[in-house]
């Protein structure tokens, strides 16, 4: 049989957790939860970095970001290392994008024929002052992070979502009036539910402030932070600024709101697919680039190791896609893999096809990496998944362990317990089987002195890419 139309929406930002699917006591996902009904979730996935530039460019190309050495977001993919894309377009399969790629430019050959409205990094350059680490050379981060208002509203994000999402609906129209019978692939990339925390009244109103729970492990209930966690956030404590308490409840209400907002969104991309007649012949897959704090720890954004952070949702669903869960750990790596093997083209890249991992028997020992070289981080950091284990090491300082057995919220760290010295180890070396991370280190820390350098200095640099988020492109109606 020939293969199935593929389509893949990327989200920006989403919580794995944060899905009526995935068992969140009260953000409401319908139709997320309707796919993931009638497709298989992933219950394990992990992004490559916690962290736009490096994760999208990551997925794209297939390798990790110690491979592409895109480590931040002032290194966007540029279509080298050559990735899935190019391989679809390699062997005449119909690829194009709507909506955010977070590459560098729209005139580079990233792998799709066509890029409808793209929004990429600030500039064509990105956030080039974040490349600047060394704690005693960096700056902090001007302004918040979060936005200046936050709250009920629209902002220039849930504008670009609904333009993303009705040229999705006109593409399926015109796909099916074109009569072209190929087979297609087409990335879909929303921006929600990312930062600014603005969100459209009624989805505001869906999470009412005094019902919203206490975060966990608050600094301001007596628990430190890591060292270098504490470090990474002081370029830009989110926590710190909030006007007061209820502008914080605001924030955290925004945010779910922002997860049904994309829920939505994603309804409506579906729907339109099967208004256009392509809903019975279409692989659907929904995941996003990273995940988000939310409070957690005193924590917003990302830029982590954490599960809130490092965890992404998801899901595919399609004809030959039977329904249930998977619980082997995969990536956006394995994604990159399910891309080109689904339409059985080659492709050399370090991930595994998301089909061919679920139809073996549950493998919780398959190791997963992820790392963070970018804004913030005073040294690189690498968390390996492997079975009920999770380790976080950071160049510099010591290393935190998780058993998500039985502590799934990472509450305990058992790095400096006696009883689980073995399991450090085996754990250590199991990511020095993965790479080499003091080099790694080195290695990101050269190219961003080698990047700071080519854009004339760091006084120069200061003043390259947005402050925070990314402005999404004009869009004319």
């Amino acid at each position: 049989m020939p293969p199935s139309n593929l389509l893949v929406i990327m989200s920006d930002e989403h919580q794995a957790r944060a899905m009526g699917c995935a068992g969140h006591p009260f953000v409401q996902t319908p139709n997320l939860d309707a796919l993931a009904a009638r497709g298989l979730r992933f219950t394990d996935a992990y992004t490559p970095s916690p962290i736009c530039v490096p994760a999208r460019a990551a997925f794209a190309a297939g390798q990790p970001v110690h491979v592409t050495r895109l480590w931040d977001n002032a290194m966007p993919y540029t279509g080298e290392p050559r990735g899935w894309g190019h391989a679809l377009q390699g062997a005449g399969v119909p690829v194009e994008s709507i909506g955010k790629l977070h590459y560098r430019s729209d005139e580079d050959p990233a792998g799709f024929d066509v890029e409808h409205i793209p929004m990429q990094v600030a500039g064509g350059v990105g956030m080039v002052w974040a490349s600047i680490r060394k704690e005693e050379e960096r700056i902090d981060l001007p302004g918040r992070m979060l936005g200046d208002y936050i709250g009920p509203g629209d902002s220039k994000y849930t504008e670009y979502d609904s333009a993303v999402t009705d040229r999705t609906a006109q593409w399926f129209a015109d796909r099916a009036a074109s009569g072209d019978t190929r087979p297609w692939c087409l990335y879909v990339g929303l921006v929600a539910p990312h930062f600014p925390l603005v969100v459209p009244q009624d989805y505001f109103d869906l999470y009412p402030l005094d019902s919203l729970p206490p975060v966990k492990l608050h600094p301001r209930d007596g628990h430190p932070r890591h060292p270098w966690v504490e470090k990474q956030n002081s370029m830009a404590d989110s926590e710190a600024q909030f006007r007061d308490e209820a502008e914080r409840l605001s924030a955290m209400a925004a945010y779910y709101g922002l997860c049904t907002w994309l829920d939505h969104n994603v309804g409506q991309i579906l729907a339109a697919l099967d208004a256009a007649g392509f809903g019975q012949d279409t692989t659907i897959v929904y995941t996003s680039d990273h995940g988000d704090n939310v409070g957690a720890r005193g924590l917003w954004g990302k830029s982590n190791l954490y599960q809130e952070s490092v965890s992404i949702p998801l899901i595919m669903a399609g004809p030959d896609v039977a329904a249930g869960t998977c619980d082997t750990p995969v990536s956006l790596l394995d994604l990159s893999a399910t891309i080109p093997a689904h339409f059985g083209v080659p492709f050399r890249g370090a991930g595994q096809p998301l089909p061919e991992i679920a139809a073996h028997p549950a493998d919780p020992d398959r190791a997963i990496l992820s790392e963070y070289h970018a804004v913030g981080a005073v040294s690189g950091a690498f968390m390996l998944r492997k079975g009920r284990w999770k380790l976080n090491h950071y160049i510099g300082f010591r290393p935190e362990l998780f058993d998500l057995q039985n502590d799934p919220e990472e509450l305990t760290d058992l790095a400096a317990d006696p009883a689980h010295a073995d399991t450090l180890a085996v754990m250590q070396a199991e990511l020095r089987a993965q790479l080499d991370p003091e080099a790694a280190n080195a290695q990101a820390f050269a190219d961003q002195a080698a990047l700071i350098e080519r854009y004339g200095g760091r006084e120069k640099a200061l003043k390259l890419g947005a402050p925070a988020a990314t402005p999404p492109p004009k869009v004319t109606t």
